[in-house]
Parts: C-alpha cells; sequence; structure tokens
C-alpha cells in the first residue's frame, strides 16, 4: 500500500504523515505539497500538490492506492472546485480511495457555515466519487488556545462569544492517529465520524489553561458582533469572520456533537487532563 497525503507541509498534514509512518513505514508514505521544499523536513518523498494544478496532481498521484485530502483553506466557492480538481486526478491515476478531512459546526445561519457547506459539497463529491472513501468530521483544534496563551494573559481572560455552549475540542496529533488508520483500515470503508474528544465550555477550557499554566483566567461572554469586528481587525476580514462564526455556532449547541474517533481509532481520545498535564512545568 501506498499512501499520499495532500496539503504535508501544513500542521495536520504533517501530524498525519508522521502517524502513518510509524503505523506502516516512510517508503509507503508520499507527502503531496503546493510548495515541495516545505515538507522535505518529514523524511518521505514529497511530490508536487497545488489544488489548482489538475494535470500536475494527476501525475503526482500515480502509484497511489489510497490519498489522504486536506480541506483547503482558500474561500468556500474556490475550495469545492479545488477538491473536485483532486478527486479527478485520484481517478485519472488509479486511487482506490480517498479518506477527507471535513470538519463539524452549523450548517446554517452562523458566518461559518459557508466554510461547513463547502464541506459538505465535498462529501457529497467523494461519495459519488465511485472510489471507497472515509470521511472525518473533525472538531475544533485545541493548539490555536494554548498558543494563545500570553495573549489571553494580557487580555485578563478569555473574550468570545461562544457563551455557555460546549465544544468538541481535539488536536492535531490525536487526528493523526485517527487518520492513519482509517487509510489503512478496510473496515471504515463508507463511514463518516466526528473526531474529537470530550467537550468542553469556554469556562472549563480557561480552568484547564490555569492549572496548565499556573494563570487565573476566566471566561468572559461577549456579543457576535463585537467578537466579529475584533477578529477581523486582527485577522483580515475572512479569517476574523470565520473565527467569529465558528464561536457563534458553538454557542448554538452546532459543536457538542457525538464523537466516533474511538470507532475510528480503535482507542480512546486523549483526556484533556492527560493533554494539558503535559504543558505542566
Amino acid at each position: 500500500m501506498k499512501i499520499a497525503v495532500t496539503a504535508a507541509s501544513g500542521q495536520l498534514g504533517a501530524a498525519i504523515v508522521k502517524a502513518c509512518v510509524e503505523l506502516l513505514s516512510s517508503k509507503h508514505v508520499v507527502g503531496l505539497a503546493r510548495t515541495v521544499e516545505k515538507a522535505k523536513h518529514l523524511g518521505v518523498e514529497v511530490r508536487p500538490g497545488d489544488y489548482s494544478k489538475p494535470d500536475e496532481l494527476a501525475q503526482s498521484l500515480v502509484s497511489i492506492d489510497v490519498l489522504l485530502l486536506v480541506s483547503g483553506m482558500d474561500a468556500p466557492d474556490e475550495r469545492i472546485q479545488q477538491h473536485k480538481n483532486i478527486i479527478e486526478a485520484a481517478k485519472k491515476a488509479g486511487v482506490k480511495k480517498i479518506v477527507y478531512t471535513s470538519v463539524q459546526g452549523a450548517e446554517e445561519g452562523t458566518a461559518f457555515s459557508p466554510v461547513i457547506q463547502s464541506n459538505r459539497q465535498t462529501e457529497q463529491d467523494i461519495r459519488e466519487s465511485g472510489l471507497e472513501w472515509v470521511i472525518g468530521r473533525n472538531g475544533i483544534y485545541i493548539e490555536p488556545d494554548v498558543e494563545y496563551i500570553e495573549s489571553y494573559k494580557q487580555a485578563g481572560g478569555i473574550y468570545n462569544c461562544a457563551g455557555e455552549g460546549k465544544c468538541g475540542y481535539t488536536n492535531r496529533a490525536e487526528l493523526g492517529y485517527a487518520y492513519a488508520r482509517m487509510l489503512t483500515e478496510d473496515k471504515h470503508n463508507g463511514q463518516t465520524y466526528n473526531l474529537h474528544g470530550q467537550s468542553l465550555t469556554q469556562q472549563q477550557l480557561a480552568e484547564y489553561m490555569n492549572k496548565a499554566f499556573d494563570t487565573k483566567l476566566a471566561y468572559h461572554a461577549v456579543s457576535f458582533d463585537d467578537f466579529r469586528q475584533e477578529r477581523m481587525a486582527e485577522l483580515g476580514d475572512f479569517i476574523g469572520n470565520v473565527i467569529a462564526g465558528i464561536y457563534q455556532g458553538i454557542k448554538e449547541g452546532k459543536s457538542d456533537n457525538p464523537s466516533q474517533f474511538e470507532q475510528a481509532a480503535g482507542r480512546k481520545h486523549q483526556s484533556w487532563d492527560d493533554y494539558f498535564s503535559t504543558f505542566v512545568s
């Protein structure tokens, strides 16, 4: 079996490559990247993988049995076509199975919903491709909150519009582990899995952060409009609007779903006690 992982130079793609190498070996794993040099550090063969170049993609997928498609980062209408390029290239190259990293969230009524809708369209395109398939719907990454600890300390707390809503968080290493099994085990074919650990409120997240980093953070709910304006000012209109929409969906309960992580990975998701204990000095 030879597995290819798209967006291998990104954080999720790299985590999946690493998990696949640990499960199989480096000779069975190929990374695809828009800029090949940025993925050379992974220790596997790296081929060109620009989502907007279908002919190049088809050539890069020659000899590949199973493809991991990491959802793109461009605007929703653009990524639908980019994903179609990859699906068609996979069919042309003789790939037998596609595993797709989709996402959970509100399908209607939030600023994040256009992204969710584009992912659902790709899910449909994959199911109708004629290839074997598995779809993972990722929870929200917890790493950005950890990486934001200094900003939280300066602000004196966590401020967003999630309110009392619970969020099914996950982390990239756990996703990598699950996707490696989804790629290599046929029993997952035809399944769609929600992939996350225990759901947390923002106050519970603050408490975990306090234990890990010896801080005294509290959660403060703000309005969606205020949070969106603040995020857009810092991150730009597109990303800021998307981030605000994610928390808008959390407040509405759209990120608190049943998890099928254990079915996908063959073990339970890492507990948040264990995860945050790694940051305690």
